[in-house]
């Protein structure tokens, strides 16, 4: 990974996403399209230090890539979307 390149776009908060950071433990990101679910990992786990347990992505048919980080229960969704400014 390039440290001049960054793979997070932006954070996503729409009601599905906060149910999901409720209910799952889960955030959602914009991505770059070319990253990998590796890239994403530790971008995350670096920039916001959390421990990422599990990734899936998803293509928009905007034709945009979507992440969804699940976190270990140590690191609730809730204290790190606070810290972002989502809620």
């Amino acid at each position: 990974m390039k440290q001049t390149e960054a793979f997070i776009k932006h954070p996503l908060a729409t009601e599905k996403s906060v149910r999901l950071m409720e209910a799952e433990n889960k955030l959602v990101f914009i991505v770059e399209r070319k990253s990998t679910k590796q890239d994403i990992k530790e971008e995350a786990e670096r920039l916001f230090k959390i421990k990422v347990e599990k990734i899936n992505t998803v293509i928009t048919p905007q034709g945009k890539k979507k992440a969804y980080l699940k976190l270990s229960p140590e690191t609730p969704a809730l204290d790190v979307a606070t810290e972002l400014g989502l809620i």
